[in-house]
């Protein structure tokens, strides 16, 4: 059961020191003002009686500061223009400019907050539909053109559909929704009803989704994969690709690994004690998800298919890629599905395809032989090396040599250097070979193995352009920042008293904290120093569309993560993550096609209860952004970081509402 927590907005503000001793010096360190004493208090709250017209009032003259800043602003270049002589002009131009820009910047968005504040009613929760519904799927399998679909049905991602943001409204937990169990224990066991899941799909039988109920709890202790297990299934593996067992996955260059139809993320369960991290992707389900269990049970998963488009993750990914009775017919469409898979593989990874039509019994099938004939021609076109065939498992090993394509047979063009740069972000299949022009071009075997891969050397920055001190420097910041954030995550910060009479003092946090998305991750450093602090986290590395594409550069630490624009849903379902980050998310958001707002709806979507938000801005943004923080329901606080008088770091905790019985 849940913790009480100490509700509303009470207390507004501290400061963070980047200095040791967080824990002891909490209460010494925070110095706390009252939300009330800076113009936030009860009339945001009441939208009745006077407050209406102070609220007009404060709207107003918020107005008309702001458009009095923006001419002082023009007046002052006015002037600098004027003063500053000819040969000078030139020299300053270009800085001035930038801090002209990033000015005009911050007050655009502090006055789209200030009348988006204005404007919006308090939020009420959503329908029940919304419980479990994922924005921006929509059923293809409908329309009169799909009949090659053989009457299953399937989802498409387009982000026209009417949203629980559009909506303005805050979704609801499952009437018997409880708190995921801690990791590990989390890992095995989950809540019955905190995942959509019928009775028909409990007792489907499936090999790839096997699972024990247990009241009220479903049970992957003893899930199997394969007939012998999934222990026995990523031995197998292991033996066929000449390792001696799936421990010396790493040593053999394999730390990501894509697996496609995850099933309900057993085989990444297993190989995540042996330090890989993989990455689950299946199509979006109305009830019984893949994804949704996977991310239930604590492990990475979103909403991804092999359809039209590329899946958002940069050439030279992946090291293995791994396909269980997934459903894809490989052969179809020329392969482009299997060059889809040749790009996100890095040189020398390992393609596993696992399929009931790859058995000696299902090959005397003339239809079946003519689908593997074309598999196996093509992928030897494409330079793959069928390493081993065992019952049921194919392994193929991406060739690490460039010179193998001029000299096979001209079936695939190799894609040109101008579509090899181009992010896959919204990017049609290509029918190419992409990768082959990178300088990421380097096969597994010769890079360096996890751990060490995290401190990516001078030669391996140099490729994504970015410096070594730059590199080092972002490192140690991020060190020092989880060490207070770590301290910040209790209710005790939005309380004015230290604790409750009799209660004892919980270690932050003392809810489970396994999932983490940061919404702009940039080189990856706040997933490196969560490792470093010996976290039990994995955390999804999110890169704005907005902002320079690194994602290259974190999977080449050993991470995973997607480019993805703000403005849209976030392909999982609600309830998925106990942490999401953001620092300097605001400062770089173009607002031209959504508000700020609309973004942190999109937050609580994803955000579990008593999950928590830790954004990092400019402290006149995060002064805007918290004044709608109630309208979220949210419990939140401001700090000030000692050293840093420029940002604020605002900390939110999403209550557990839970639903009135009827």
């Amino acid at each position: 059961m849940s913790r009480p927590l100490y509700r509303g907005f009470s207390g507004s503000s501290g400061r963070l020191s980047n200095g040791s001793g967080i824990g002891d010096s909490f209460n010494k360190s925070y110095q706390l003002k009252d939300f009330s004493e800076i113009g936030f208090g009860h009339e945001l709250l009441n939208p009745f009686g006077t407050s209406k017209s102070r609220r007009s009032l404060t709207l107003g003259l918020l107005k008309l500061g702001v458009a009095g800043v923006i001419f002082l602003a023009l007046l002052g270049l006015l002037f600098w223009v004027l003063c500053i002589p000819t040969s000078s002009q030139a020299i300053l131009y270009r800085g001035y400019r930038r801090l002209q820009e990033q000015l005009i910047a911050d007050l655009s968005v502090v006055g789209e907050l200030s009348l988006g504040i204005g404007k919006l009613k308090e939020l009420e929760f959503c329908p029940s539909d919304y419980e479990n519904y994922v924005p921006c799927y929509f059923n293809i399998s409908e329309s009169s053109n799909s009949a090659e679909l053989d009457g299953k049905i399937e989802y498409e991602r387009s982000c026209v559909h009417r949203s629980a943001k559009e909506q303005g409204c805050l979704v609801f937990p499952p009437k018997n929704y409880k708190i995921p169990l801690r990791w590990p224990t989390g890992r095995d066991f989950i809540w019955k009803y905190n995942v959509k899941i019928t009775g028909q799909e409990l007792s489907s039988g499936s090999l790839t989704k096997r699972m024990m109920v247990e009241e009220e709890q479903l049970s992957f202790h003893s899930d199997s994969l394969m007939v012998d297990g999934v222990e026995d299934y990523s031995h197998q593996i292991a033996e066929m690709i000449g390792l001696r067992n799936e421990s010396n996955f790493n040593e053999a260059g394999v730390r990501t690994v894509l697996d496609i139809a995850c099933g309900f993320g057993s085989f990444g369960a297993h190989l995540f004690a042996k330090h890989l991290l993989t990455m689950c992707i299946a199509n979006y389900e109305d009830s019984g998800s893949q994804v949704q269990l996977t991310l239930e049970r604590g492990l990475p998963a979103m909403v991804g298919s092999f359809a039209t488009k590329q899946l958002p993750y940069p050439n030279l990914s992946f090291d293995m890629v791994h396909c269980a009775r997934c459903g894809i017919e490989w052969e179809r469409n020329d392969g482009i599905f299997l060059l889809e898979v040749d790009r996100l593989l890095r040189p020398g990874g390992y393609f596993v395809w696992t399929s009931l039509t790859n058995t000696h019994r299902s090959l005397r099938n003339k239809e079946n032989q003519k689908k593997w004939t074309l598999i196996r021609d093509f992928t030897e076109n494409i330079c793959w090396d069928l390493l081993s065939q065992q019952d049921e498992t194919i392994v193929w090993k991406k060739t690490s040599k460039k010179k193998c394509y001029s000299s096979r047979k001209s079936v695939s063009p190799i894609c040109d250097r101008n579509l090899d740069m181009k992010s896959p972000y919204y990017q049609p299949l290509n029918p190419c070979i992409g990768g082959t022009t990178s300088q990421r071009w380097i096969p597994i075997e010769d890079r360096t193995p996890w751990p060490s891969q995290v401190m990516l050397s001078s030669a391996e920055l140099s490729l994504h352009g970015v410096q070594p001190e730059e590199f080092v420097e972002d490192s140690l910041n991020w060190e020092l920042s989880v060490q207070n954030y770590w301290s910040l995550l209790s209710p005790l910060i939005f309380s004015d008293h230290p604790k409750r009479p009799g209660d004892e003092d919980p270690s932050p946090p003392y809810n489970m904290l396994r999932n983490v998305l940061d919404m702009n991750a940039r080189f990856g450093g706040f997933n490196a120093a969560l490792l470093e602090a010996g976290k039990s986290v994995w955390v999804m590395n999110v890169v704005p569309v907005t902002s320079q594409n690194s994602l290259p550069l974190i999977f080449d630490r050993g991470f995973i993560g997607v480019q993805h624009d703000w403005c849209e849903a976030f392909p999982t379902y609600p309830r998925t993550y106990d942490m999401i980050h953001a620092q300097g998310l605001l400062s770089i958001h173009k607002h031209h096609r959504c508000s700020v707002l609309d973004v942190f709806l999109e937050i609580d979507r994803i955000l579990r209860p008593e999950g928590w938000v830790i954004i990092q801005d400019a402290a006149p943004l995060i002064e805007a952004i918290r004044t709608a923080i109630p309208q979220l329901k949210w419990d939140a606080r401001v700090i000030e970081i000692s050293g840093n008088k420029d940002d604020r770091l605002l900390v939110c905790q999403k209550p557990f509402f839970k639903k009135q019985i009827q």
